[in-house]
């Protein structure tokens, strides 16, 4: 982070960092919120937030990163299509260079199989119309976002009669993930900021059970830097005032109900199911699988790959970097053996991941707040 970037956001966040100080100084013990979104991790580290911030008010990074939170069994299930003959594996670009028990879909394409790197779901859709004697399969993952994209392509092949279009569903749903992680106790998180993008979908009230029956304030953010801050500003008053709220700060996207349109297409394709993420294990109703009426286009079900399985990277502490338990720098691999240019784990990988974030914006700074939050 450059000098004319802190003071940039310094000027634009003067307010509400201004408020966050004052809160700061008002708390009776340190406290530790949490981002769940990808981008807010990105965007704070890319403003320079945690440098401007007091030192008794620590923003941790959680599971917010889709490619990063997809279990290593359903990575091994990708490649392992891929590399079947007569299939063409579609996916999103952060995709193609997470490794997997045996290479990556990257490495699985220079041996030759046909992996192609696609801007929507519809892509893929239209792949299959056009060669129906081959196999398409998508690589379906990600929170609430994108899942109304991939339903819409499941029901577009539909309407096309495609016989040969499927999918590897990986969704999942984040306020699963947010319970897993105040239930564990590993980590003590105080209070959320609340991811922007899922919450267009799923709305604001989504996330009312967290302040009821957990009692942790959570504030719905933008993603630029001052937006951020302001949201910290708030929890960290809620937390010295003692109380437990839900505030939406983003409402010019956000409304109370979310995208009602997006929610029906998603329950008119999906279901809940248990799932298995990086970090947090098997989660009971996190994930989401097609209704039988849709079994046709399940690529589990259409190429019987069963219920995925998959080995962990030797040395790689991904799952606890994105639960909050450690920083990157305290895996041994980081900047090291795992760089953003030969990356081993998904957190590196991923242009949302927190390893990449640090690696560029903060690995420098040996002093820098380790967070440390499992030892706290």
């Amino acid at each position: 982070m450059n000098v004319a970037s802190t003071l940039e956001i310094s000027r634009a966040a003067e307010e509400p960092l201004r408020r966050l100080r004052d809160a700061a100084a008002t708390l009776r013990r340190p406290a530790k919120f949490m981002e769940v979104c990808g981008t807010h991790t990105m965007s704070a580290f890319r403003s320079g937030l945690h440098s401007l911030m007091p030192e008794n008010v620590t923003l941790l990074s959680g599971p917010g990163c889709p490619v990063c939170v997809t279990s290593q069994g359903d990575i091994d299930q990708l490649i392992e299509l891929a590399r079947r003959p007569g299939i063409t594996l579609c996916t999103y670009g952060d995709m193609l260079r997470v490794m997997g028990s045996e290479g990556s879909l990257e490495q699985a394409r220079a041996e030759g199989a046909d992996v192609r790197v696609v801007y929507s779901s519809l892509d893929a859709v239209e792949l299959a119309a056009a060669d129906r004697a081959r196999e398409v399969v998508f690589a379906a993952v990600g929170f609430e976002t994108t899942t109304p994209a991939s339903a819409a392509a499941v029901e577009q092949a539909r309407r096309l009669g495609l016989e040969n279009f499927s999918i590897l569903a990986s969704h999942k749903l984040i306020i699963p993930a947010m319970r897993a992680l105040l239930e564990s106790g590993d980590v003590r998180v105080d209070g959320f900021v609340c991811p922007g993008h899922v919450s267009v979908i799923i709305g604001a009230a989504a996330f009312e059970p967290i302040v009821r029956e957990y009692h942790k304030p959570c504030v719905i953010a933008g993603f630029e830097g001052p937006q951020i801050a302001a949201a910290l500003a708030r929890l960290t008053e809620l937390v010295s005032q003692g109380r437990a709220a839900l505030e939406n700060l983003y409402s010019q996207a956000v409304t109370e109900k979310g995208n009602l349109a997006a929610q029906a297409i998603i329950d008119r394709v999906f279901m809940p199911a248990d799932w298995h993420w990086r970090g947090l294990g098997a989660l009971k109703g996190s994930g989401l699988t097609l209704r039988p009426e849709y079994a046709r286009y399940d690529a589990r079900v259409r190429f019987s790959l069963g219920t995925p399985q998959g080995k962990e990277i030797p040395g790689c502490r991904c799952g606890e970097v994105i639960t909050g338990r450690v920083t990157p720098i305290e895996c041994k691999l980081f900047g090291a053996a795992c760089t953003p240019v030969r990356a081993l784990g998904p957190c590196m990988v991923s242009s949302e991941g927190t390893c990449q974030a640090w690696f560029k914006y903060k690995r420098l700074n040996k002093t820098a707040k380790t967070q440390s939050v499992a030892r706290d």
